[in-house]
């Protein structure tokens, strides 16, 4: 059984900038004692600080991530990773981020048969207890327009690192390519590069170090 779990959060620039030139996520979520998940996403990249700017800025932010699982699911071979990443950049200060965590493997405990009188006892103490891992509203999709930029890609890539390079003035395909340390099929197997120009997005495929 799978449980999708989204997670937002604007993260504020001490300044203006121009703007985000490449942006990545990585996370440390492990199932802990209790039933929990917990870790940080840590959303790393680079930024302009005007147009004219030739230097890129590093930024990275660290955000805290906790979770309680219901005792009801057996936890012993859960599985956490990041399902979907996407982000809006707005006033040239506010980062939006929306991560999608998705939880694999729960599986419901067995109920063993207690007696009628301990059943009906339980009934009276917790005649509204919360079973489900989360609310089913905060399951759905989190609606935005903003597109996701794992849009293209099959469900077993999306749980591996990647960054997002924003086309500018100056770049070709060559250098980009000697920046990430890729080829250009590497490249192409996410973007069309035909259809390449300024401000457009490319997803590069993060490498095993």
């Amino acid at each position: 059984m799978k449980k999708l779990i989204p997670f937002q959060k604007d993260l504020n620039f001490d300044k203006k900038i121009y703007e985000i030139s490449s942006i990545s996520l990585e996370h440390t979520l492990k199932p802990k004692e209790n039933n929990q998940i917990s870790g940080e996403f840590i959303i790393s990249g680079t930024y302009k600080l005007t147009e004219a700017s030739m230097n890129l800025d590093p930024f990275e932010y660290k955000l805290p991530f906790n979770i309680s699982i219901d005792n009801k699911y057996d936890t012993k071979n859960i599985e956490v990773d990041i399902n979907d990443f996407y982000y809006e950049f707005t006033n040239n200060e506010i980062l939006s981020v929306n991560i999608e965590v998705v939880i694999d493997g729960l599986e419901e405990k067995e109920e063993k048969e207690m007696p009628k009188e301990t059943q009906i006892e339980e009934t009276k103490e917790k005649p509204h207890e919360e079973r489900e891992i989360i609310n089913e509203e905060n399951i759905t999709e989190t609606k935005k327009e903003t597109k996701s930029i794992f849009e293209n890609l099959d469900e077993n890539e999306r749980y591996a690192v990647y960054k997002v390079h924003i086309v500018t003035e100056n770049d070709t395909i060559d250098n980009i390519m000697q920046k990430y340390q890729i080829t250009k099929e590497e490249l192409e197997n996410y973007n069309d590069l035909n259809d390449m120009q300024i401000g457009s997005k490319l997803i590069i495929q993060g490498h095993e170090n």
